[in-house]
C-alpha cells in the first residue's frame, strides 16, 4: 500500500495548479511545469490541498501512485522555492567558468570540457571551484549535476576531483612501505 500517495499535498500560494484530462499545469512564481498523469491515477484540487487518487488496487497502479505524488509534490515546490545543487572542485589546477550558455570545466585533460547548460537552469561559479546550479526542474538540477560530477568523482586517495558540497569522501591509505 502507498502510504506516499495518499498523503495530501498543500498547496503554497501564488500556486496554481490545473488539471486537463490527464495533463497536469503547475504556474507559480518561479515558472511553469507540466505533468502528464499516468493512466489509472487522477487528481483532485480540494481547498488549498491536492490529492492523488488511484483507479484500482493493480500492482502497476499502486507503483504509480507513489510516484505521481511525488513528482507533483517536487513540481510544487520547484515553481514556489526552486532547487539548487553545489559542487566543489578539489585539486590543483582545476577550475570552471561559465561561458556563455556552457560550462567550461578544466578538470587536468589535455582539452577543456564544454558541458551545455540546458535551458531553464542558472549556473555560476564562485572562485573557480564552486559550482552553483539552479532550477525549478528537481530531476535537471540533479542530472546537470551528476553529469558534473560524472567527469571527475573525488578519488579516495588524494581527495581530488567535483563533488557535491555536503558529500564526505572517504579517504583511503596509500601504499605503505615494507621491509
Amino acid at each position: 500500500m502507498s502510504r506516499v500517495g495518499l498523503k495530501p499535498i498543500a498547496l503554497p500560494e501564488k500556486v496554481a495548479v490545473k488539471v486537463d484530462g490527464a495533463k497536469v499545469h503547475v504556474e507559480g512564481p518561479k515558472g511553469k511545469l507540466d505533468f502528464e498523469l499516468p493512466s489509472g491515477i487522477s487528481l483532485k484540487n480540494e481547498d488549498g490541498t491536492i490529492v492523488v487518487a488511484r483507479a484500482s488496487e493493480a500492482r502497476e497502479i499502486r507503483a504509480l501512485h507513489g510516484t505521481a505524488r511525488s513528482l507533483i509534490h517536487n513540481m510544487i515546490i520547484g515553481v514556489s522555492q526552486g532547487f539548487e545543487k553545489n559542487l566543489e572542485i578539489h585539486g590543483v589546477g582545476l577550475r570552471a567558468a561559465v561561458k556563455g550558455q556552457e560550462l567550461d570545466l578544466s578538470l587536468g585533460r589535455s582539452h577543456p570540457l564544454l558541458h551545455p547548460i540546458p535551458a531553464g537552469l542558472t549556473v555560476t561559479v564562485n572562485e573557480n571551484t564552486k559550482i552553483k546550479v539552479e532550477g525549478i526542474d528537481k530531476q535537471l538540477v540533479g542530472q546537470f549535476a551528476a553529469e558534473v560530477r560524472g567527469y571527475y568523482p573525488p578519488e579516495p586517495y588524494k581527495g581530488k576531483g567535483v563533488r557535491y558540497s555536503d558529500e564526505r569522501v572517504r579517504r583511503k591509505e596509500g601504499k605503505s612501505v615494507g621491509k
